[in-house]
């Protein structure tokens, strides 16, 4: 029963993680205007920056572990070149 019930919050696909990413996001405006309150100034900010902050580089997490090659997929230009392989565009 308990791995029933585990099953309903495993993130599947994008679609579910862009939903947690919504949800942590209104949490994390949500809690960095608290901030500002209590912290009026440059600290409070800074508060509500490093709240933002930690959505982004989850929400960057979340959104790798949902790709359906599993972030092993690369672009060809982050490869070195080829031994003979010319760089750039021929001139005309």
């Amino acid at each position: 029963m308990i791995k029933r019930v585990a099953r309903l919050f495993v993130i599947k696909n994008r679609w579910e993680a862009m939903a947690v990413i919504y949800a942590l996001g209104l949490g994390a405006v949500d809690r960095g205007m608290r901030y500002l309150d209590i912290y009026p100034g440059f600290g409070g900010w800074l508060m509500f920056t490093a709240c933002t902050a930690a959505v982004f580089m989850a929400g960057a997490r979340l959104m790798e572990f949902t790709r359906k090659d599993n972030g092993f997929k690369r672009r060809k230009s982050d490869f070195p070149p080829k031994p003979g392989q010319m760089l750039g565009k021929i001139p005309n």
